[in-house]
């Protein structure tokens, strides 16, 4: 499986502290895949996303782009933060001018973008996410969930080979949640690799085509999601927890479960259960 993005043996720890934030992390991202990177708070999801776009630079160890190792020249990191996306958890960090209209074409601007093109990509963008009658909206009239859409539209409309989303659903309802869910993937399938550092293992799982576990600052597992899961001693003594759909397909009587995959959304489950009913 080729990798997009990789960490070598990578060591990082923060001004003013004495622990490791990053322990000689050793990672791969898969590209093409829906990568989730599972984790408590302190893991060192965060921190591995800001070495990805080169605001933390290791003290030892190596970020690996495309084959190459990155580059810390100023101009080298100005093209990689073109097709190297970091959405914050906090869409308040990213969010910088008055309305969307004007933050979406903020980075295309800063670029080098001909004007004209600017105006055509950022309102493609907006209507791409949904926000086309809110683009000259002042943005603290927003809702959380429209800041988040104007943010990660942000980081889209510079066209990123890589999209890197910390906890993106955090603080979401449900129905901006799944809205959400459905751009993400809309996104991949246009091709670009996309990565959640997340600590919800149950949309790790229903999500996620690959998934690492990180715990104080190194990845202790890889797999797809049923690979993952299925190392349910490791998961728990992480102090994390199963998905509940692995749970409730884990209490289901063998003769329910032998001879199929276990489900990885529910639609699939209840799919399980009328087939069982209909015999």
């Amino acid at each position: 499986m080729k990798s997009i993005m990789e960490a070598l043996d990578v060591i990082y720890s923060y001004p003013g502290t004495s622990a490791d934030a990053l322990r000689g992390l050793t990672m791969n991202i898969p590209q093409g895949k829906k990568t989730a990177i599972c984790g408590h708070n302190g893991s060192g999801k965060s921190t591995f996303f800001l070495h990805a776009i080169g605001l933390h630079r290791p003290a030892a160890g190596t970020i690996i782009w495309k084959d190459s190792p990155l580059s810390y020249r100023s101009e080298n990191l100005k093209k990689l933060r073109q097709q190297v996306g970091l959405v914050f958890q906090d869409p308040e960090q990213q969010l910088i001018l008055s309305t969307p209209y004007e933050d979406i074409s903020y980075g295309l601007r800063n670029a080098g973008i001909p004007e004209q093109e600017i105006s055509l990509r950022t309102h493609s963008m907006l209507a791409a996410m949904g926000l086309g009658n809110l683009a000259n909206t002042p943005i603290h009239h927003l809702s959380l969930g429209q800041k988040k859409r104007v943010a990660l539209a942000g980081v889209l409309v510079l066209e990123p080979e890589l999209l890197l989303l910390d906890e993106p659903t955090a603080y979401l309802d449900r129905l901006s949640e799944q809205q959400l869910i459905e751009e993400l993937n809309r996104i991949h399938d246009n091709g670009i690799t996309v990565v959640m550092a997340t600590h919800d293992m149950n949309l790790a799982y229903a999500w996620a085509d690959w998934i690492l576990v990180m715990d104080h600052g190194k990845c202790l597992m890889e797999g797809t999601p049923v690979e993952v899961f299925n190392r349910e001693n490791e998961i728990v003594s992480l102090g994390l927890e199963l998905p509940l759909l692995l749970e409730m397909w884990g209490a289901l009587p063998d003769s329910l479960r032998r001879g199929t995959n276990p489900p990885r959304n529910v639609a699939e489950f209840k799919q399980l259960i009328f087939n069982a009913m209909s015999f």
